[in-house]
């Protein structure tokens, strides 16, 4: 009866077939599937240029400036080619409030206050 008992607490894998022999070169082939699977849907995606994928550089529209008034309203100044528009943004819709006649500078530049607090720590760390 004992013996039972004992049969009972042994995993059944142990009366399985025995495992079967892993093969390297199928392990390798598939891993270079998936690696050359992901490089490729990352070249498509360049190829197609999907906005907020990759960068905005060369784009005729921009964002010169935000403002925010609410947790999700804000208003902002648009630039399309030459010309900028004053818009609000809410999380239903976007409105144009007016076309600005006199335009505002656009800075390449423009540091935002984190942005300018992190280069001025990161130039304290390269000192010392």
């Amino acid at each position: 009866m004992k013996k039972l008992w004992l049969l009972a607490l042994v995993p059944f894998p142990l009366f399985a077939a025995e495992k079967a022999n892993v093969d390297l070169a199928a392990t390798l082939g598939s891993l270079i599937f998936v690696i050359a699977l992901i490089l490729f849907f990352a070249w498509l995606l360049k190829r197609m240029r999907f906005p907020g994928v990759t960068g905005t550089s060369g784009s005729a529209m921009s964002i010169v400036k935000q403002l925010p008034v609410g947790t999700k309203e804000r208003i902002a100044v648009v630039q399309v080619g030459e010309e900028q528009f004053l818009i609000g943004i809410t999380s239903q819709n976007i409105n144009m409030l007016s076309k600005l006649d006199k335009p505002l500078e656009v800075n390449e530049n423009t540091m935002t206050p984190f942005s300018s607090q992190l280069s001025q720590l990161m130039k304290k760390n390269a000192k010392n």
